[in-house]
């Protein structure tokens, strides 16, 4: 396990006023990392900024919605600017569906807004984020992606589509990043228990959550390089044995493993 420090780095953390962004926000922060916050709410990011401060490191909040290019292009040049070049993207803001109903039930600007946040809001990012990276050759991107993104779901269908739409995306940005020494990962922490998990019906009666500061832990790991043998693949933080996952990254690497692909129906099915 890759054990360096992460003094003098840089991170930039979005939906970091709350919830797991929160955490990964403070957790890097204490280890070193300078931190980049980004979100909707500017009283929730200057608390984490505090937090962050605690642990003697230097951090910007910045207030702005993922889904809007022009408020990203000027958040990430505003991190940049305060802090220098971004090591660590984590795309972490997101929404869920507000109800759980079928889809010809669902409020369609709701529906929309969830595949904005959680789509979009990281494509706005890797768009102002990446091209520093691919010009210095090196960098790290982590999107916080769920299971739902590897299973159908008919009550969270925005929701689920959308970590799917995200899981697709890094698919096809991995090997032309991989040229230019940036690796991007999807892990997903599994049922943690934050103010929107916990809003959701089907946890309702949720005893035993997932942990986010293992997840935090995850992220730092990320941080570090442990998991860049799983360069564009997916990672379930929740169930995952990690020590394993990374000594079959080669494994998973030939088996074109852990992404989305059509199941062929067999040696005859002509999209095999």
């Amino acid at each position: 396990m890759p054990t360096g420090s992460l003094a003098g780095q840089v991170a930039l953390v979005t939906g970091a006023g709350r919830g797991i962004g929160r955490e990964i926000a403070i957790g890097l922060a204490a280890e070193g990392m300078a931190v980049g916050l980004v979100g909707r709410n500017h009283t929730t990011l200057v608390e984490t900024l505090r937090q962050c401060v605690r642990h003697g490191a230097r951090g910007v909040a910045v207030t702005a919605d993922v889904t809007r290019p022009g408020a990203v292009r000027e958040a990430v040049r505003a991190v940049e600017r305060d802090l220098g070049p971004v090591d660590l993207l984590v795309n972490n803001a997101g929404q869920v569906d507000r109800e759980e109903v079928p889809v010809w039930e669902t409020d369609p600007s709701q529906w929309w807004k969830v595949v904005e946040t959680n789509l979009r809001g990281p494509y706005n990012l890797l768009r102002s984020v990446l091209p520093g990276m691919v010009e210095r050759g090196r960098g790290r991107v982590v999107n916080l992606n769920s299971g739902f993104a590897l299973r159908p779901d008919g009550h969270y269908t925005a929701y689920a589509t959308s970590k799917g739409a995200l899981l697709q995306l890094s698919d096809n940005i991995a090997d032309s990043l991989a040229e230019h020494h940036v690796v991007v990962l999807d892990i997903s922490p599994g049922a943690v228990q934050t103010e929107m998990t916990a809003g959701m019906p089907m946890f309702q009666d949720m005893k035993a959550w997932g942990s986010i500061p293992y997840m935090v832990a995850v992220t730092v790991d990320a941080a570090r390089g442990r998991f860049d043998a799983l360069h564009g693949r997916f990672i379930h933080a929740g169930r995952d044995n990690l020590e394993q996952l990374v000594g079959r990254a080669e494994e998973i690497r030939e088996a074109d493993a852990r992404t989305l692909r059509l199941r062929p129906y067999g040696e005859d099915d002509p999209m095999g």
